[in-house]
């Protein structure tokens, strides 16, 4: 199967194999950013819903049962990588300055979705705050640490980078979450973009990069680095997320509802 093209049926019968009910599954990765190669496996993310006797009784989340799932490997001819998080933990994250998973709360690329999820998507434009910032900003010092580790240095690091730079630095100027690197080129106007992905879509013999290159992409961190610093410090985002009592009323109506 081309990765290019997403077979939503198969990955649909995947979400109808998860053990509890979910809210939300779509997908993430490297075909949320733009950049999906032949091999590139599904990243599926989502929320759900442990039942309600788990979570009051001895078998809930601190007695041992699932408040995360895992499911990695190839099933249905398909390479996937699946994590979802109970309600509670997902909100939890939702509070907690974490860009990742308003990124897979907003991913256009819906397996599965229910009302609750659009009333949490319509929550999520509350839990953004300025500090998102650090989130994005930590998050790329942590990517160039591993395209630095690499020699030869490799295209694939380098794009989440930049990418995950884009994203912030798009969320503190609008507010709006774009995880698309593509999309978010179309304004960041970056020449070398297209070439890198090109690259990385050509596949390994293409995607290492010559140490002589590493000097321009090291400013160009720097440069973006300093941008999203600078958008953070002049954003209009509010200091503290306001969504928490949404948040926690559609968590108690998930719950009783069972």
């Amino acid at each position: 199967m081309n990765a290019q093209t997403i077979d939503y049926n198969k990955l649909q019968r995947q979400v109808d194999a998860h053990p509890y009910p979910l809210v939300f599954a779509t997908i993430s990765g490297a075909h949320l950013y733009g950049f999906p190669s032949a091999d590139s496996d599904f990243d599926l993310r989502g929320v759900h819903l442990l039942p309600l006797e788990q979570v009051v009784g001895l078998d809930g989340p601190e007695g041992g049962g699932s408040d995360t799932v895992e499911k990695e490997g190839v099933h249905d001819g398909i390479e996937m990588d699946l994590v979802t998080h109970d309600a509670k933990k997902f909100f939890g994250l939702m509070l907690k300055k974490n860009g990742y998973v308003l990124e897979q709360l907003l991913s256009p690329l819906v397996v599965y979705t229910t009302p609750e999820h659009t009333e949490l998507k319509a929550i999520g434009k509350d839990c953004i705050t300025r500090h998102h910032a650090h989130h994005y900003l930590g998050f790329a010092a942590t990517q160039w640490k591993l395209f630095r580790k690499d020699e030869p240095p490799k295209v694939k690091p380098l794009l989440y980078v930049y990418r995950v730079l884009l994203t912030g630095i798009h969320l503190m100027r609008t507010g709006k979450v774009e995880a698309n690197l593509l999309t978010l080129n179309q304004s960041a106007k970056l020449t070398y973009i297209d070439e890198l992905v090109e690259r990385k879509l050509a596949g390994p013999e293409k995607g290492r990069l010559d140490a002589a290159d590493v000097e321009f992409y090291e400013r160009e961190y720097g440069r973006l680095v300093s941008e999203l610093e600078v958008a953070m410090e002049k954003s209009s985002l509010p200091e503290l997320a306001s969504g928490r009592d949404a948040l926690n009323d559609l968590l108690l109506r998930l719950r009783l509802r069972g």
